[in-house]
Formats: structure tokens, C-alpha cells, sequence
């Protein structure tokens, strides 16, 4: 807001993929204009998600088959303290761990930390470990990481096998799984805002 003021008369154009609730809800109300992008970028394809309980032999076979047409594959463990050991797991199911961007590496298991920036083309198929601990606009981000090319992309957010979801964590993997269209980060942030509410508009 300081940067604005020292030249008022020039136009400030903030871009977003998936506007915050509070963020949204200033559009909304007036406060600021809104304008929304809904086209995609040419022969991009809508992302096929899946949500499913953690199953090893589903991963598996979503690798081997992202393998197979000479792709990679981000897997998503959003905990620091033992991510080593998920990622020794995941190469016993696949013992192919052979640098990423290059293709010497096959599965890239990591935190959050790519949600954003990453475009990699080659990487379309994303396994999401836990995904109902994570934010709407976090789940949308991160699946933003998978279909940068005109490949057919996938993306499985797993949750752990047997657990009862929260119904808030219900409704944002449903969301997820229902928006799939190409220019849906609107729709789904208003679903967030549905889910979580306008928040504290000076906070």
C-alpha cells in the first residue's frame, strides 16, 4: 500500500490464481475490482483427480504408469521430519531412483515448498500424502504443478486408510475433485470462502 501512494495515479493490477477468502471478499464487496481470467493457456487439458485412501499399490501403479509415457512424478509428504523415510519407502515400491529437471530422477517426493513457481512439463502425474490436512488454495496450487503441457495429467490426493474425515476437510477434497475445469481457481475460491468465511478484513 506505501508503494501505491508514492505514485497515485498509476494503476496497480495484483494477479492471484486462487484469491485468499479475505482477498475475495473485498471484491466482492467493493473495495477493490475484480476481473477473472478464465481462458487457458492453448492444448492444456483439464487435470483427472482422484480422492482415494493411501493405497501402495495404487501408487505404484501411478507411477509406473507416468513412467511409462516417459514422465515424472511429484509425490506430496508435507512433513520435514521423516519425509526421508517416505521417500526410501516410495523407492521400494519403485526401485527406479536414479537430477530431477534433467530426467535422471524419476520421482521427485517433497513438502508443499513446490506449490508454487514449479513448470516442469514433463511432471504429470502428483500424489498428495494426508490431503486432508491442506488448504483448498493449497490443493489447487499444488495440482497447478501437474498438466503444464498438452498431456493428459493426474492427480491423487490420497488421506490415510480408514480415517473418519472432518467434514471441512470432506468438503475441500470434494471441492477439489469437482472443479477440474481449466480457469476453475475462481470457483474454488469461492468455495473457500463458503468453507472458511471472509476472515478479519484488516487482519
Amino acid at each position: 500500500e506505501k508503494i501505491k501512494k508514492l505514485k497515485e495515479n498509476v494503476d496497480v493490477l495484483t494477479l492471484t490464481a486462487t484469491p485468499i477468502p479475505r482477498t475475495l471478499h473485498m471484491s466482492l464487496i467493493g473495495i477493490r475490482d475484480m476481473s477473472v481470467l478464465e481462458e487457458a493457456p492453448n492444448d492444456r487439458l483439464p487435470i483427472q483427480t482422484f480422492v482415494c485412501e493411501y493405497n501402495d499399490e495404487l501408487v505404484r501403479e501411478a507411477i509406473v504408469r507416468e513412467m511409462a509415457r516417459g514422465g515424472q512424478v511429484y509425490y506430496v509428504y508435507n512433513r520435514v521430519n521423516n519425509i526421508a523415510d517416505i521417500a526410501a519407502q516410495i523407492a521400494k515400491l519403485v526401485p527406479i531412483m536414479f537430477d530431477f529437471i534433467n530426467g535422471e530422477i524419476d520421482v521427485l517426493v517433497s513438502t508443499t515448498i513446490i506449490e508454487t513457481g514449479l513448470d516442469i512439463s514433463n511432471v504429470n502425474t502428483m500424489i498428495i500424502h494426508d490431503s486432508d490436512n491442506l488448504g483448498l488454495s493449497q490443493l489447487y496450487q499444488l495440482r497447478g504443478r501437474v498438466g503444464r503441457s498438452n498431456r493428459n495429467a493426474y492427480a491423487f490426493l490420497m488421506y490415510k486408510r480408514d480415517k473418519m474425515l472432518k467434514e471441512v476437510a470432506e468438503k475441500r477434497l470434494a471441492a477439489i475433485k469437482e472443479f477440474t475445469d481449466l480457469g476453475s481457481g475462481f470457483k474454488i475460491a469461492m468455495r473457500d470462502l463458503e468453507i472458511r468465511g471472509a476472515g478479519n478484513l484488516l487482519g
